[in-house]
Formats: structure tokens, sequence, C-alpha cells
């Protein structure tokens, strides 16, 4: 028999004195949010030796890329049914770690290959990444005040359920996609005229053994009777792992405000919109989709709301054209990508040879020396911002963040060597040689 530990039933009786528990943290960096580029900055600056925290408001981390069960990495790779790989780096450990597992799958489409993953294998190949790597990770954190010392940041203090805590750091990254960090320092940051809308993603599963109906099959049923089930959005995308009768499920647009209450009101519509989208499935496809369900229910997915002005604004016409950056430190080919109507959205494809850029000046406010902004925060006007901001070009911003903010320690991320950092990215500039299973 087993000896256990005696049951104390005594407890101890406690009242909050007024005065709120505080932690103190001092850094080299802090990546404020924590999803894929919070993460791959996070990680690429441990490489290179820096102590680092990261924060985020979820509870747990990972980001949209995991919570919003987004399931697919967009922008990694060249056009083409099967182009090469553009981005390096971290990447390559998550892709051969999730590949060992078997929780990621390479589809070859027409237009280029895109990467579909298994969002619970991600999460804890980033929670066992940021463990490893020593990096502090603090969850279910707000950001509540920004200290700056004219156009350096010199701390940050943030709320969460278990009392305040404030990190001092020399650098930072700003990866919180709607550009809370530049915002609530007081630097200068744009928001789009027009609405944008996100998605509610969601796992489906009991998808059954036939041969589901193609793509332009299912786009043109769900045009045709969306307005019958309510649906806010008149087409939509099944994204299937073979083998398994799972899929992730993107039929819905909901609104993303920047206000708590508005904002607080989309899951439950986006939930809702879910729902009918698996009505119509069902009715509509019932050999494949009759014995359907929801699985598991992503938080919003939110695409831009707000991001920084930056030293550059990429445009329409640079992405369309290729143009090439003197400061460029990122590529892609994704179509333009814009969802700014309920009912549909802009898509528009390059050709096989094309490539965009990201430059690092659309990275970096003009007012702030010590930090740079990653991800769908970066400067672009809202079609160009929506051809760079998925996760392949995001995660190699991220490398270049970590980079550029390792270059310029204590002095102006401004001020740093562009060739000396070209240099280390360099592989996510020129490589063309991997090309995926």
């Amino acid at each position: 028999m087993t000896a256990s530990r005696p049951i104390n039933p005594e407890t101890t009786i406690v009242r909050w004195n007024g005065v709120d528990e505080s932690r103190e943290l001092e850094v080299d960096l802090c990546v404020v949010g924590a999803g894929i580029s919070g993460t791959t900055t996070a990680l690429e600056a441990a490489r290179l030796g820096m102590k680092v925290a990261i924060v985020d408001a979820f509870p747990a981390l990972g980001g949209q890329a995991v919570n919003s069960i987004i399931g697919t990495f967009c922008g990694l790779y060249s056009n083409g049914t099967h182009g090469y790989r553009f981005t390096y780096g971290v990447v390559d450990d998550m892709l051969a770690a999730l590949g060992a597992e078997g929780a990621v799958h390479y589809r070859h489409g027409p237009m280029t290959t895109v990467v579909h993953y298994n969002e619970i294998a991600l999460s804890r190949w980033v929670e066992r990444s940021i463990d490893a790597a020593g990096i502090t990770p603090i969850v279910g954190a707000t950001l509540r005040t920004v200290h700056r010392d004219d156009r350096r940041i010199t701390g940050l203090h943030f709320i969460t359920r278990y009392g305040d805590v404030t990190i001092r750091a020399q650098s930072y990254a700003d990866c919180s996609g709607d550009a809370a960090l530049m915002y609530r320092a007081g630097f200068a940051c744009r928001e789009p005229v027009e609405k944008i809308y996100g998605s509610q993603q969601a796992v489906i599963e009991g998808i059954g053994d036939g041969e589901p109906p193609s793509r332009e099959e299912l786009a043109a049923r769900i045009e045709k009777k969306a307005g019958e089930y309510g649906l806010i959005r008149h087409n939509g995308l099944v994204f299937y792992f073979p083998g398994k009768d799972v899929a992730v499920l993107n039929m819905t647009h909901v609104e993303t405000p920047l206000d708590p209450i508005e904002a607080s009101r989309t899951g439950i519509i986006g939930k809702d919109q879910v729902d009918r989208g698996v009505r119509l499935l069902r009715d509509e496809f019932p050999d494949i989709f009759g014995n359907i369900r929801v699985r598991s229910y992503g938080f919003p997915g939110i695409r831009q709301t707000r991001w920084i002005k930056g030293v550059h604004q990429i445009t329409t016409e640079e992405v369309k054209s290729g143009h090439r950056y003197a400061d460029a430190i990122a590529r892609t080919a994704w179509p333009i990508e814009l969802h700014n109507a309920p009912e549909t959205f802009v898509w528009e494809v390059f050709g096989e040879d094309h490539v965009h850029y990201v430059p690092l000046s659309a990275m970096l406010s003009p007012e702030a020396e010590n930090v740079v902004a990653v991800g769908r925060c970066i400067d672009g006007d809202p079609a160009a911002l929506s051809s760079v901001r998925v996760m392949g070009p995001c995660m190699a911003m991220a490398r270049a963040a970590a980079n550029a903010l390792d270059l310029a320690g204590s002095g102006s991320v401004h001020d740093i060597d562009i060739a000396a950092l070209q240099k280390r990215v360099a592989d996510n500039l020129e490589r063309c040689d991997s090309v995926a299973p």
C-alpha cells in the first residue's frame, strides 16, 4: 500500500490590503505579443544571447496562430505548384518538429504551397521552445502604461489578475498585432478608413470518406445559399488534413472593432456564423458533411485594425511591381487579400516569378529609437499590408527585428548597418533551393 500525504484541513484568512501585488523584471528585450511574430522574435533574440521576456494578453502563448486556429502557414513559399521556401531560421525547427509528429501537411495548389498544421501540436512546440530558450513568459497581461524618455521606451507596466508587472528593457518589439505598444507609447499610428473584417475559425470533425467538393463547387454553393442561412460572408474554404476526418473551417466574416464592448460581442457573433455555416454544409453536401460537428472554436481572428506610421509605408504599387528596397529584410509572393467587404474580399494573385519585399523602414517608427514593429502592425497601405501580414513573412520580419535590435544595442535602430543586417538574414532574401516535400 502506497503511503499518502496526510490531509491538512486548515486554511488561512486573507484580505486585500488595498495595495496591488507587483513584480519587476529587467531584460535585454521585451516582446509584446506572443503570436507567431512575437514567438519567433523572442526565439531568434534568445539565439543571439539576449535575455528575453514575452508578454501576451491571452492566457496562453501562441496568439492567433494557436488560439484563433488559423491552421495554415501562408506566404511561406514562392508561387507555383512546387515553389521554394522564402523564410528560414526558427521556422526550420518549427517545421521539423511538426513534421516529426505528423502534424503538418504541405498542400501544393495551383497558385502556391501552403502549409496546414495541427494547432495543438504548434501550441506545445511554442511552449516547449520558449521554455527551453530560457525566455520569461507572462500571459494574461494587459499593457497599461508605457514609460518613455523622449524617443526611447524605458519600461512597460502590465496588469494581471495576480498583480502588476513592470518590465524594463534595453529594447522592445511590438508584435501585438494592433500596435498596442506603439500606440500606448504615444507614437503615431494608422487606422483604416473602411472596415476590414476578421474570421471566426473552427475545427470540424466527422467528415465522410468520399471525395469532398472542389473549391470551386464549394464556393459556388456557399455564394448561392449564404443569404438563406444568414451568413455574412458569401464564400469560404475548408482546409483538410489528409487521412483524417477533421478540417479547419473558414466561412465567416466578423467585425473586429477597437472598442471593449463591441469587440466582446465578436466571438458570440462569430460562433453563430460558424454554426450557420455548418448547417449549410450538412444540408448541401450530406454525403461528406452530413455528420460534421464543431470540435473547437477559435478566438475571433483579426486581420488589420491598427498599425504604425513607419519611416516608409509599403504601397500597393510596390507590392504589384515587386519593388526591392535597399533595406529589404523579408520577401513573399502572397496575393493581395483585402477583406474590406462583409460578403467577399479582394484576391489578386501574382505570377510564378513574382516576389515582393518588406523593408526594415516599414517596421520602424520615425519617432522611436529602441522599438521595432513586427507582423501585421508594420506600415503599409491596407491592400499592401494584406499581402505581407500572413505568417510566412511575419516570421521573416521577426528574425530581422531580433537581429536589428541586437545590432542596435543601446543605440538606435535607425543607425544600424543595413548591410550587416541583410547578411545575417541573407537566407530570407536570397535562398531558393528548399522545395516543400
